[in-house]
C-alpha cells in the first residue's frame, strides 16, 4: 500500500496534493497515486490559476478541511505547478483525525 500524502512533523503536518483550478467547485476528492507512486492528496477549487486566486481557495480549503486558521497553511513548493507541497503549523495530532477522513485508505 502506498505511504499516505502526509508527513507528520514536530510543528504541524506536511501534505502534497494535486491541484485541479476552474473545478466547479471547492473539494477534496480523496487520494491518487502519481505515476512516480507518490501518493497525493486530488483537490479542486472553483478559482481560475490567475494572479494566485488558485493557491488562496487552496489554502482555504485546506485550513476550512483542517480545522486551522488559513495564516497556518502554507504553500512551500509548487506555487505553479499542479502538484503542490503545503505546510499546516500546529498540533499535527489535531489535523490527523480530519486528513484520515479526507483521504480513507481503504483502496
Amino acid at each position: 500500500m502506498a505511504d499516505p500524502p502526509w508527513t507528520v512533523e514536530p510543528d504541524g503536518v506536511t501534505l502534497w496534493l494535486r491541484l485541479t483550478p476552474k473545478g466547479g467547485r471547492d473539494a477534496i476528492d480523496g487520494v491518487e497515486t502519481l505515476s512516480d507512486g507518490k501518493s497525493v492528496l486530488k483537490a479542486r477549487v472553483r478559482a481560475a490559476p490567475e494572479d494566485g486566486r488558485a493557491n488562496a481557495a487552496l489554502i482555504e480549503l485546506i485550513a476550512k478541511a483542517l480545522s486551522a486558521p488559513k495564516k497556518a497553511v502554507t504553500i512551500r513548493s509548487g506555487e505553479t505547478s499542479r502538484v503542490k507541497k503545503l505546510f499546516v503549523a500546529g498540533d499535527p495530532a489535531r489535523y490527523l483525525d480530519a486528513l484520515a477522513k479526507l483521504a480513507p485508505t481503504n483502496g
